[in-house]
């Protein structure tokens, strides 16, 4: 599994008044907007002689508040058609091929987009939506709920409890949360076990990537009955103009009454420590979000169990999953180093 994040070199927080002092200026900050053009490539090789059935799932960016999107083109070795998933929203291109005549197939996606910072402000600004919380809507209980790799109680529980001790409101869990993961995690991909988003697991362990780290935020936030959810797409090297992308990015956002949906990076705020604020509410407009939540039944329905997280393609042939697909995403800016801020040096003092 692919799961490489960008380190930022030189990082800064939005000029969204986080901290006090006076402005210092910034060679290089982060975007407030960044517009490009992404292309999602899929070959599946080696198709078994004899199969009769190949069924092809590829995930799909759709536009929200955070980015506009625009299918530029869809090519394919075979037709293919756009689907959404109810729960999440998810939305993924479906193919199917029969009594394949030829061992390989492959698809391209090219998308416009237009990606902008993500900020609902800073833990300060945040606290004074930490009231009691109110009756949550039917929708939003689907992210208080267990996924196979983010149990409720158990061990989840008392980490939980330990981690968030004496803390109430969702801002002040969510903080705890945050903080714990930042202070005893590392970012680090060694050995077996990490990338899955087991959040039992990390908590443990005590290292692996940005599934694991917000996978666990996740589970402590749940289980203090804070709504959370996985949010996964690509990163965007920001002192790059065009590339390939080696492979996925993910975060996490809370819920906060009155204020919505909360973002949050642990993993970015890890591997450049001066973002440990910037990325308690905020996240970049150095990515391009494709799906979100996790255990995903696909449309129409997969032969085999709920897909863990859904970035990259999904195959099955004759009812059993094929892992013989080579994917590739590069990316090319559309108007040169995009809308720029002018923005304060980060440092911890939370």
């Amino acid at each position: 599994m692919k799961s490489i994040t960008f380190s930022v070199g030189l990082v800064f927080v939005c000029g969204v008044g986080l901290f006090a002092g006076p402005a210092t200026h910034i060679s290089n900050p982060f975007l407030l907007e960044r517009s490009f053009e992404f292309t999602y490539h899929v070959q599946v090789s080696h198709l078994p002689v004899g199969a009769h059935e190949v069924r092809i799932w590829i995930p799909v960016a759709s536009s929200n508040r955070h980015q506009r999107v625009r299918i530029v083109k869809i090519s394919g070795s075979t037709p293919s058609r756009i689907t959404r998933e109810p729960v999440y929203g998810d939305r993924m291109l479906y193919a199917e091929v029969h009594d394949p005549r030829s061992p390989d197939a492959e698809f391209t996606i090219t998308y416009h987009v237009t990606r902008w910072q993500y900020s609902k402000g800073s833990y300060r600004q945040l606290l004074r939506y930490n009231g009691d919380p109110e009756p949550l809507l039917a929708p939003l209980r689907l992210y208080l709920g267990p996924n196979r790799m983010i149990p409720i109680g158990g061990q989840m529980q008392a980490i939980a409890d330990q981690v968030t001790r004496g803390e109430q409101g969702p801002v002040r869990i969510a903080h705890a949360a945050y903080t714990y993961l930042f202070d005893t995690m590392r970012y680090d991909k060694s050995g077996t076990g990490w990338g899955r988003g087991d959040a039992v697991w990390a908590c443990n362990a005590k290292h692996g990537n940005c599934t694991d780290f917000h996978s666990a935020f996740i589970g402590i936030l749940r289980n203090r009955k804070v709504p959370a959810r996985f949010v996964i797409g690509f990163p965007l090297p920001p002192n790059a103009s065009r590339g390939v992308i080696p492979g996925y990015h993910c975060w996490a956002e809370f819920y906060v009454p009155h204020a919505g949906w909360v973002p949050v990076d642990i993993s970015e705020a890890w591997l450049d420590k001066k973002l440990y604020r910037y990325y308690f509410g905020t996240v970049d407009a150095n990515r391009v979000r494709f799906s979100a939540g996790r255990d995903i039944t696909l449309v129409p329905r997969q032969a085999g169990p709920p897909i863990n997280f859904f970035v990259y393609p999904y195959i099955e042939v004759d009812g059993k999953a094929f892992n013989s697909v080579q994917d590739r995403f590069t990316f090319k800016n559309l108007n040169g180093r995009g809308r720029q801020a002018e923005l304060r040096p980060a440092g911890r003092s939370d």
